[in-house]
C-alpha cells in the first residue's frame, strides 16, 4: 500500500474527548473515525487489523470443531418474549416496529436466534455434541459510551454457541474453549490477560468466566492474590475476613439526633465505621421489600444481592416505602422490623460482629450493643437469608491463602458461560435421546469482542508516540520511509524494495509523499507499523538502508542485498 492513497489522515493533535490510549492513537493513527456517539467507523487501517484479529479467533474457532454460520441482526421480538428476556432487558435492547407493525429488535447477542436454529436443525442426540460460531454486527444502546472502541454502541464480536446432552459433556467443552480463548489473545499479542470468575448477568448460567486485559483503564475491578491462585471480578469476589467476637455489651439506646448516615452516627458516638451496622432498602424486580443489613465500613454488592434474590434488577426504596413497612428511614433496625413481612437479607459481617451500633427504627436514635446471636429470637433469625453480599476491597483477606488482594483494573474482551438449559427449556430446544425421550439441550456461549480486543492489544503496546503493533495483527509487517522521493536513486530503491518486500510475502506500507524526515516518522510512529526501513541519498550512497524496530530506540544499517531476507525472517520469527 502507498502512503499517499491511504483512506484515513494522521490527526496532530489528541481530540478533546479522547482519554484513553487506544481512543487517541486509533482516531490520531487514522485507524477509525466516528459516526455517531459510540458508532465508529473502520478506515482502511483499522479494518486490516480487525480482519487479522478475526482470522486468529477463526482458526481457534475451527480447532476447537466450531462451524461458523452468520444469523440476522434484525430479528422478531417474539423469540425475545419466548426466552423472557423482552421485558427483562432494560433500554439497552433496541425496539422498533416494522412497516408491517411486527415488534422487532437489534441482537445484542443471540442466543434467541441460535436457539431458533437449533430446534429446527438438532434433533438427535447422535448430532451432539456441537458449537457454531459467527462474527456478526450487534448492537447495543449503550448510555454512556466511552474509550473509543472499548464501550461502543454498535460492535462486532464473535458469539459462539454450543450444545450438549450432559453437564460432564459442556464442562469439558467450556474448558477446550477456555484453552482457545488463552491462546487467542496470545496470539494478539496480548501481554497481560487473565481469565476470571466473574458473574453470568443478563446472559445468565450457573458459571462464567471473562478474560480480562489489564489495564489502567478498565472499567472493571479485578481482584488477584499474590500467588494468583485467585482471580475474580469485583461483582462476584468474595474473601476470607476474621470477625473477632467479644463479649457482649448490654444493648442500650442512645440518642443520635440528626444522624442518618454511618459518617455522621460513626462521629457523634466517636467510633469507627467497622463498629455500625448498615441498613439499605431495596425493591426486587417484583416490587418486594427487600431490607439488607451489612457492617458499616462494607459497601452492598448489588450482583451478589441480585443472585439471592433471584432478581434481575434492584431499586432503591425511597421513605415512603419503608415507612410503610414499618421502618424509619436512616433509623432502621432488625429489633422493631417483622422479618417475615419484609424479604431480610444479612451479610455474615453483621451477622458475626459483636457490639454493633444499629438504627432502633425510631428518629433520633440508635442501639448500641447489637448482637445478632442474642438480640434476634429463633424465629427472627430463621426467617432471614444469610448471605455474603458484600463488595470486596483492595487489602482483604484472599479467601484460599488468606493474603491480602491486590486490586487490578481491566478491559473485558472476552466471556464464555455455562448457560444449562436457561435458553433451551424456555424455548423448547429438545433432542431425542437414546431412548427416544425429549430433553433439553445443555448450552454453553462464547464471546470475543473484536474492536475491544484491538483497543485493548495498544493499551498494552504504546508509547508516547503512538501504537506498538504486535506483528501477528499489524496493519503492515515493513514500514518504508523514502526521505526524498524525488531522487532517482530513492525512487528506484524503494520501488524495488515495496515489490521485492511483497513477492516475499511481506505487507508493506511504503511513504511516497514528498514530506520532510521528521514528518514522516511522526507519522509512522502513529502508525505503529513493527518493522521501518529508512532510504535516503545519504544511505544509498553507502549501499544501504537504515532499520529500526517500532518501540526501540536502536538503529542499524543493513546492506540492500540483504534487506528482503533479513526483513522476510524477522517477520517469520515474530509470527512463530
Amino acid at each position: 500500500m502507498r502512503l499517499a492513497q491511504l483512506v484515513g489522515q494522521r490527526i496532530k493533535e489528541a481530540p478533546r474527548d479522547a482519554q484513553t490510549a487506544s481512543h487517541i492513537y486509533l482516531l490520531r493513527g487514522g485507524y477509525c473515525r466516528p459516526l455517531s456517539t459510540g458508532i465508529y467507523t473502520l478506515l482502511p487501517l483499522g479494518f486490516r487489523v480487525a480482519s487479522k484479529v478475526e482470522a486468529i479467533i477463526r482458526e481457534e474457532m475451527n480447532r476447537v470443531d466450531g462451524q461458523e454460520i452468520l444469523m440476522p441482526v434484525v430479528q422478531p421480538a417474539e423469540l425475545w418474549e419466548e426466552s423472557g428476556r423482552y421485558q427483562a432487558v432494560g433500554q439497552e435492547l433496541l425496539r422498533f416496529r416494522d412497516r408491517n407493525d411486527k415488534p422487532m429488535v437489534l441482537a445484542m447477542t443471540h442466543e434467541e436466534a441460535v436457539c431458533h436454529l437449533a430446534r429446527t436443525e438438532l434433533s438427535s442426540y447422535k448430532q451432539l455434541p456441537c458449537m457454531v460460531y459467527q462474527l456478526q454486527t450487534k448492537y447495543r444502546d449503550e448510555a454512556r459510551p466511552r474509550a473509543g472502541l472499548i464501550r461502543v454502541r454498535e460492535f462486532t464480536m464473535k458469539d459462539g454457541y454450543s450444545f450438549h446432552t450432559s453437564e460432564a459433556c459442556l464442562q469439558a467443552y467450556y474448558e477446550r474453549v477456555h484453552e482457545a480463548y488463552a491462546r487467542i489473545f496470545q496470539r494478539v499479542g496480548m501481554r497481560d490477560c487473565i481469565s476470571i470468575e466473574s458473574d453470568s448477568g443478563m446472559i445468565g448460567g450457573a458459571v462464567s468466566h471473562e478474560f480480562m486485559a489489564v489495564a489502567d483503564c478498565g472499567e472493571d475491578t479485578i481482584f488477584v492474590s499474590p500467588d494468583g491462585r485467585y482471580k475474580a471480578n469485583r461483582e462476584c469476589a468474595v474473601s476470607r475476613p476474621a470477625y473477632v467476637k467479644a463479649a457482649p455489651e448490654p444493648l442500650e439506646k442512645v440518642a443520635t439526633p440528626g444522624a442518618t448516615s454511618i459518617e455522621a452516627v460513626a462521629t457523634l458516638l466517636g467510633i469507627t465505621p467497622a463498629q455500625t451496622g448498615k441498613a439499605v432498602f431495596y425493591r426486587d424486580a417484583k416490587g418486594a421489600l427487600v431490607f439488607v443489613c451489612i457492617r458499616g465500613d462494607i459497601e452492598v454488592n448489588e450482583s451478589k444481592l441480585r443472585k439471592v434474590l433471584q432478581s434481575p434488577q434492584l431499586t432503591f426504596a425511597n421513605d415512603a416505602e419503608i415507612q410503610a413497612a414499618g421502618a424509619v428511614a436512616g433509623y432502621a433496625s432488625l429489633l422493631a422490623i417483622d422479618a417475615t413481612a419484609v424479604r431480610v437479607v444479612v451479610d455474615p459481617s453483621f451477622a458475626a460482629s459483636s457490639n454493633l451500633v444499629v438504627g432502633a427504627n425510631e428518629a433520633d436514635f440508635h442501639m448500641k450493643g447489637f448482637n445478632y446471636e442474642r438480640d434476634l429470637t429463633p424465629a427472627q433469625r430463621a426467617a432471614i437469608t444469610v448471605a455474603d453480599i458484600a463488595t470486596v476491597r483492595e487489602g482483604d483477606p484472599c479467601p484460599i491463602s488468606g493474603e491480602p488482594l491486590r486490586l487490578l483494573r481491566g478491559i473485558e474482551v472476552g466471556n464464555i458461560f455455562q448457560l444449562g438449559t436457561k435458553y433451551s427449556a424456555a424455548m423448547g430446544v429438545n433432542y431425542l435421546d437414546q431412548d427416544g425421550k425429549a430433553k433439553p439441550m445443555i448450552m454453553g456461549c462464547y464471546g470475543i469482542g473484536v474492536g475491544r480486543t484491538v483497543a485493548a492489544v495498544i493499551e498494552q503496546n504504546h508509547d508516547d508516540y503512538g501504537p506498538i503493533w504486535p506483528m501477528a495483527i499489524a496493519p503492515f509487517h515493513v514500514h518504508i520511509c523514502a526521505l526524498n522521493i524525488r531522487d532517482e536513486a530513492v525512487r528506484t530503491a524503494a520501488e524495488g524494495l515495496y515489490r521485492d518486500l511483497q513477492s516475499a510475502g511481506l505487507e508493506v506500507l511504503l511513504d511516497d509523499r514528498s514530506e520532510k524526515a521528521g514528518f514522516m516518522f511522526n507519522d509512522a510512529d502513529l502508525i505503529g507499523v513493527p518493522l521501518r526501513l529508512v532510504l535516503s541519498p545519504k544511505t544509498l550512497a553507502e549501499g544501504k538502508a537504515e532499520f529500526k524496530i517500532r518501540g526501540q530506540a536502536e538503529k542499524s544499517m543493513l546492506d540492500l542485498a540483504e534487506v528482503v531476507p533479513f526483513l522476510k525472517a524477522k517477520v517469520a520469527a515474530a509470527l512463530a
